[in-house]
């Protein structure tokens, strides 16, 4: 084997350490101290490091770069850089800032901005100006006056003050024991809420005779909210011919209750009184049960007429009806009817029972 001469064994030497030292260099990375070359793209594929900026640089860096045109949104999406927040600018319109183009500043509410304008939100009013400019002055009897006037009622409708009814509470025929016959009760009357006249009447009929026939004509006065007093003259037709005084009370007691108590004096009859009570009791809007007592008195004797004095005659009953119409309502029902003391004894000796019990059917009517 030949020798190389020493010259060429120093270049052929020479070179396998340069390549080493490349190989080196590739393998270890850079050496301390030695610029970064690890740009942000090799970094995120993890080729490299890039080397920690010395305190202070990158901020130094943030103030001298345009924020806008270094961080663009591509590469904050890539994670690239952190975009600043975006300045509100002086004259952002509202249709820009509706896209997000910018974000307007926000704008001092104007002294001048009414409750109307702010009502219809063209303003925000600005806090600690709702108090009035001008102090409220007190307020005053005009001030009152003003407010509450005294109204006139000439071009109001009101109803009539005075109206009139007539109703008859039975119409009606009955069928009892001994007999069978028709009996009537009604009344009509005319005024208004406080004064009214009224005139009523009532009676029966047994086979096919009148046996009590009246009519009376009244004057009645609201006295209280429930109550009227009443005063008048009656006019005995059946069984004899006689006309008395009457006066007295009627009205509606508690739960609705309609009382009468009627007193009769004149005609050498002593006196005489008759106390009325009934009741509607609603089943339903149209169908109705009506209890009704009625007892009659008296101070003396009178066998012309066959009454006693005392408690002479007591009649109870109850009547169902269906109200078709407020003013039309059939019905039918049961009443007892009994005499009492002297006035028995003067039955009897007539021959009539003292004490009886109907069937009824009837109509009730008013217009």
């Amino acid at each position: 084997m030949s020798r190389l001469p020493h010259s060429h064994l120093a270049v052929v030497l020479l070179g396998l350490g340069a390549t080493g030292a490349a190989l080196a260099q590739h393998t270890h990375g850079p050496t301390a101290g030695a610029p970064s070359r690890c740009a942000p793209e090799h970094a995120a594929m993890g080729h490299c490091s890039p080397a920690a900026a010395p305190p202070g640089q990158h901020e130094a860096q943030h103030e001298e770069r345009d924020d806008d045109a270094a961080c663009t949104p591509e590469h904050a999406e890539l994670g690239h850089c952190s975009p600043a927040p975006a300045k509100p600018e002086e004259e952002c319109a509202p249709a820009h800032a509706a896209m997000g183009h910018c974000k307007p500043a926000p704008t001092t509410p104007p002294d001048d901005c009414t409750p109307e304008h702010a009502a219809m939100g063209h303003c925000a009013p600005r806090a600690g100006l709702q108090q009035p400019r001008e102090p409220i002055p007190p307020l005053t009897d005009a001030d009152r006056a003003a407010a509450f006037p005294v109204l006139s009622h000439a071009g109001m409708e009101h109803g009539p003050a005075a109206y009139s009814r007539v109703k008859f509470n039975r119409f009606e025929a009955w069928d009892g024991k001994h007999a069978r016959g028709q009996a009537w009760e009604g009344s009509g009357s005319v005024g208004g809420d406080i004064h009214r006249l009224w005139l009523r009447s009532s009676g029966q009929r047994e086979a096919g005779r009148t046996t009590s026939a009246n009519v009376e004509l009244r004057y009645s006065r609201a006295v209280a909210r429930w109550w009227d007093v009443v005063a008048g003259v009656r006019q005995d037709v059946r069984p004899a011919s006689r006309t008395r005084a009457a006066f007295g009370v009627q009205g509606i007691a508690p739960y609705m209750w309609e009382v009468s108590a009627i007193a009769y004096i004149g005609d050498g009859g002593g006196v005489a009184a008759k106390l009325e009570a009934e009741y509607d009791l609603r089943f339903t809007n149209r169908l109705v049960l009506q209890p009704l007592l009625e007892i009659e008195l008296h101070s003396q004797d009178d066998p012309a007429r066959g009454v006693g004095s005392g408690l002479s005659k007591a009649e109870a009953g109850l009547r169902l009806r269906y109200e078709a119409t407020r003013r039309f309502a059939p019905y039918i029902g049961v009443s007892h009817e009994r005499t009492f003391g002297r006035t028995a004894d003067f039955h009897a000796a007539d021959g009539e029972a003292s004490r009886d019990t109907r069937v009824v059917a009837g109509v009730r009517f008013w217009f």
